[in-house]
């Protein structure tokens, strides 16, 4: 079961692309955009992730911090952010295996992935706008503009 409006974001520690820690708990007081999915160099994660990329202003002109976290190593994060162009941290959600997936609720037992989940936390650590679909499902990113504008108003 996914987390839902008003829940409290769990904390994580993880490894980005460069294996500099990001946690959560370092951010509090500042809106983070949480953007799970499933593998680096698949077709429909390569086009969600290049779309944030070109939209990242939105977000960041709105104080909102970025953050994708797949399942896949920190070595393929960074290939993957290289060879995209992607200017924001790609955290390894690698060890133990989906944990953070897990605690969001947007764990793929089976198939050893993330879905697409998709949370805006607070300033204060709550879960403001949360969606999840599913591995071939790609995400309307619309909505997540219009969740960070709320979150301003």
């Amino acid at each position: 079961m996914s987390l839902s409006v008003g829940d409290v974001a769990p904390e994580f520690s993880l490894p980005d692309q460069d294996k500099q820690v990001v946690s959560l708990a370092e951010l509090r007081g500042t809106p983070v955009l949480l953007v799970f999915y499933p593998f680096a160099f698949s077709g429909i994660c390569t086009g969600e992730l290049c779309q944030l990329r070109d939209e990242l202003a939105n977000y960041t002109d709105a104080g909102v911090r970025v953050l994708a976290i797949s399942t896949d190593p920190v070595f393929t994060l960074k290939a993957f952010k290289a060879q995209e162009g992607l200017d924001f941290p790609l955290l390894s959600d690698f060890w133990p295996h989906g944990a953070t997936a897990q605690a969001y609720g947007v764990f793929n037992e089976k198939a050893g992935m993330a879905l697409r989940g998709t949370f805006l936390i607070d300033a204060e650590g709550r879960i403001a706008f949360a969606e999840v679909n599913q591995p071939g499902d790609p995400r309307e990113q619309s909505g997540w503009k219009d969740a960070v504008g709320q979150l301003a108003a």
